[in-house]
């Protein structure tokens, strides 16, 4: 459900200063929204889990809250202001950027900024983790979680998002196998898999990457997607499908809709959560109905 937010006058600008290029983002983000005539306060976050304490104690003073930081940052925030607070704006500012990029936000916060103010109002679904964190994309086990935690640091500095198709391409080339024991409100489903993704939005990547059909952000429900290609053959032809968005019957791709999942694997594998790595596995992930409110570039109206 989208509409047009309210005028904002105010905004509290949460940076995660120990992100990539942090300064000078923060310096293009005042600018950008001293142009728009917009008050902004910033605040530095100074540890994990602060952002969550700034949201909490400061949020209700403003019209929004953006993000300068890592999907991290994004997440502690939205966690902190589920179903009661302002909505929030992502700027890029981290490694990945997976939210910005999937929701289309330009990753220049100069570009950003008024694109938001001028967008739409997104009420959206999330998934919650056993922990009580929440997410906005999905949870993955697998080749997508070792994409993450084999992008080489010093390659993460030097070339931000290459860093992670550099990762991925050793991931899908090595496909690592596993047994995973999935329950979804209550069934138990075991299968052989090689990534597994609990989604809440349905494609990453500006529309580019679709990981099912039907999947979407409103419905009070996540989806868990099984990947299971044997070998490079069969990975080449589903990321062909999902770039086609074809998702036709195909025996390496299992899907389920829910609102509980379990996830266990064997053996015990590594796991994400909107790009941030979680511990491994056993994960339980649930989902939080029409949680969030998000700032979106507006819709491009159809011709």
């Amino acid at each position: 459900m989208k509409g047009a937010p309210r005028r904002i006058e105010r905004v509290l600008l949460i940076v995660n200063p120990a992100s990539r290029r942090a300064d000078r983002l923060r310096q293009k983000a005042v600018k950008a929204f001293s142009k728009a005539h917009v008050a902004c306060d910033v605040m530095n976050t100074e540890a994990p889990g602060h952002a969550t304490t700034l949201a909490r104690t400061y949020a209700s003073n403003y019209d929004a809250v953006f993000t300068l930081g890592g999907d991290g940052t994004l997440m502690e925030v939205l966690g902190a202001l589920a179903h009661d607070g302002p909505p929030v704006g992502v700027l890029a500012g981290g490694t990945g950027n997976v939210v910005a990029r999937t929701l289309g936000v330009p990753l220049n916060p100069a570009r950003a900024i008024p694109v938001l103010l001028a967008g739409d109002e997104a009420t959206m679904d999330l998934g919650r983790l056993g922990d009580g964190r929440r997410f906005a994309i999905g949870v993955g086990v697998g080749l997508d979680a070792t994409m993450i935690s084999e992008a080489p640091a010093r390659l993460k500095k030097r070339f931000g998002f290459m860093a992670y198709v550099i990762g991925g391409y050793k991931a899908v080339l090595r496909n690592e196998r596993f047994t995973v024991r999935l329950t979804v409100d209550g069934v138990v489903y075991e299968r052989p898999a090689s990534a597994v993704l609990v989604a809440n939005l349905g494609a990453v990547l500006n529309d580019l990457v679709a990981f099912g059909a039907g999947i979407v952000h409103d419905d009070g429900l996540l989806n868990a997607c099984v990947f299971a290609p044997s070998n490079l053959v069969d990975s080449l032809r589903i990321l062909w499908r999902m770039i086609r968005k074809d998702f036709g019957p195909d025996p390496c791709l299992f899907y389920k809709s829910g609102r509980e999942f379990v996830i266990e694997t064997s053996p015990s594998m590594l796991a994400q959560a909107d790009g941030e790595l979680l511990t491994q596995t056993p994960v339980t992930v649930s989902v939080d109905p029409l949680a969030a409110r998000m700032l979106v570039p507006k819709k491009k109206a159809n011709k």
